[in-house]
């Protein structure tokens, strides 16, 4: 354990958060910080990083769940992570999906806290250590990338690849899916309305804005896939699947929920940020489309995406067939 994890108690029942106080007290954790409202751990979050958060799910004005939603919307602006732990009466299935989807790490029952309290907690002591540890060395990596920049492969403002680094990795997965199968998903990402932002903001808060939606992106997407901006409001995705079954829009309907659907933490409060996209496959079962087409593609059906404002699938144009020789 690290005794001087910073860690912050939330809880409208002041019972409950001075036994959860003392039991971690007792068991030789020295930076707790505890408050009775959710407003109240935000200003809290807004002075000091966290490591741990345990929170009621039900309290008054802001509950549990609306209170992760902004702790996650303050991490991805400073790039740090808080370790969200909910004090919860529910055991259903659903509701504890439900809290997961939302961002929550892990829970507590009520009936059950003086037990369950302290192996969670330990645990959660090791993981958000990793996990912040892993944040600032990726932060590391971005800025060596935005330095290699004379390479041609990285995109300076972001840290992402650029659109050579997007081809290259669309067209290396293209060739590893026609000799070993699977399946390629190729996701184009238009941001609605950038333009007006760049207007409307100053330079500072675009910067800002763009390495929120980076690192919220880089949330969404697998460690392994390649995630690129490849225009001043264009970004892509390039998955491969090994089960080509695996590909399909539902696999990547979490990203382009989560960027339509919570908005962007800047110095000048939030800003929403609404995105099209579409997807492209090129599977096993079928001839390999060319690079050249699914970008064709996706720039075709990005259009219609706009008009539907879902995620869309468009179909590449299947690929000429050689002359017969001899």
């Amino acid at each position: 354990m690290t005794p001087e994890l910073p860690i912050l108690v939330v809880d409208d029942a002041r019972f409950s958060s001075a036994v959860v106080s003392r039991t971690l007290k007792q068991a030789g954790y020295t930076n707790l910080q505890v408050v009775n409202t959710a407003a109240d751990a935000l200003k809290t979050l807004d002075r000091d990083p966290i490591s741990i958060l345990i929170a009621d799910w039900l309290m008054p004005e802001m509950d549990g769940l609306e209170l992760t939603d902004r702790v996650r919307q303050q991490d991805e602006q400073t790039n740090h992570y808080t370790y969200i732990i909910l004090l919860t009466g529910k055991e259903s299935v659903e509701a504890l999906s439900k809290a997961f989807d939302r961002g929550v790490d892990d829970f507590i029952y009520k009936s059950d806290m003086t037990k369950q309290l302290l192996p969670r907690v330990f645990a959660a002591d090791r993981l958000a250590e990793r996990h912040n540890t892993l944040l600032h060395t990726n932060q590391l990596l971005m800025e060596e990338n935005r330095q290699l920049e004379a390479h041609n492969v990285v995109d300076p403002e972001t840290g992402l690849g650029n659109a050579r680094y997007a081809r290259q990795r669309l067209q290396q997965a293209l060739d590893y899916t026609e000799s070993r199968g699977g399946a390629v998903g190729y996701v184009l990402i238009g941001i609605r309305y950038w333009e007006r932002h760049c207007r409307e903001q100053p330079a500072p808060v675009q910067n800002e804005l763009l390495e929120t939606l980076a690192r919220r992106m880089t949330g969404l997407v697998r460690p392994l896939d390649a995630l690129c901006r490849i225009g001043h409001d264009r970004y892509a995705v390039i998955a491969h699947f090994p089960d080509a079954d695996n590909c399909r829009p539902a696999a990547f309907r979490r990203l382009h929920e989560g960027i339509n659907h919570k908005a962007l933490k800047t110095s000048r409060g939030f800003i929403s940020v609404e995105a099209d996209a579409t997807l492209c496959i090129a599977s096993e079962r079928e001839a390999t489309p060319t690079a050249d087409a699914m970008e064709a593609a996706v720039e075709e059906g990005l259009s219609n995406a706009r008009q539907s404002r879902t995620l869309t699938r468009a179909q590449a144009a299947a690929p000429r067939s050689k002359p017969a020789t001899g």
